[in-house]
């Protein structure tokens, strides 16, 4: 078991950090590498531009923790819970979450480009300007999510559920909004012409 005191500034490789108990602890700048992290509590635990590369998480728990500018680069949660975390500025490329609960979860924005969520729900979360592209988010729940301004390119949202969304501003270049359910979902000029498109419609833009 690693002291949480010691963790600041320090980096860590290889390492299996099994049933620690990091409450409330200030992790600062760490870096984790290919680190394996079983039923770890990080409930209340913070960190400011740390960084987890390769790294995995069996169960454990970041209830109501707070992490700014931190990376989880090609992570993979499985079973573990977010509850009322806060996420600020983080990257999370190329992670991947199962069984996770992600809400609720407040995100100010951050680049999750390639993450995968799959069948997971993430209804009314803000999730406004999140670099999401290449994201997989199919088969998951995003009822009255605001994903305004957000950057979809190339996202995977087959049966998705999008109802009361707000996808205003968004960037949805290569999406097949066909592939989701799309009920009073809001939509801007740009995004009413791309559904129209799909749908098989000629749009004349300059009349």
């Amino acid at each position: 078991m690693a002291d949480p005191r010691t963790l600041d500034g320090q980096t860590f490789t290889g390492r299996h950090f099994r049933g620690d108990d990091w409450y409330a602890e200030e992790l600062g700048a760490a870096r984790f590498t290919d680190c394996t992290f079983t039923d770890v509590d990080l409930s209340e635990a913070s960190t400011s531009g740390a960084t987890f590369q390769g790294c995995t998480f069996h169960g454990g728990r970041f209830n109501a923790s707070t992490h700014t500018s931190t990376a989880f680069v090609a992570c993979d949660f499985r079973r573990t819970t977010f509850f009322d975390a806060t996420l600020d500025g983080c990257k999370l490329v190329g992670t991947v979450f199962s069984e996770c609960v992600l809400r609720p979860l407040t995100v100010i924005g951050g680049h999750w480009q390639g993450v995968t969520i799959r069948g997971t729900n993430l209804s009314r979360l803000d999730l406004t300007g999140v670099d999401l592209r290449e994201a997989d988010l199919s088969m998951s729940g995003l009822s009255r999510t605001v994903l305004a301004r957000a950057r979809l390119d190339r996202a995977d949202l087959r049966q998705a559920v999008l109802d009361g969304a707000d996808l205003r501003g968004a960037s949805l270049d290569g999406v097949d909004l066909r592939a989701a359910q799309l009920r009073r979902t809001k939509v801007d000029l740009a995004g009413a012409v791309l559904l129209a498109e799909l749908h098989g419609a000629e749009v004349d833009t300059s009349a």
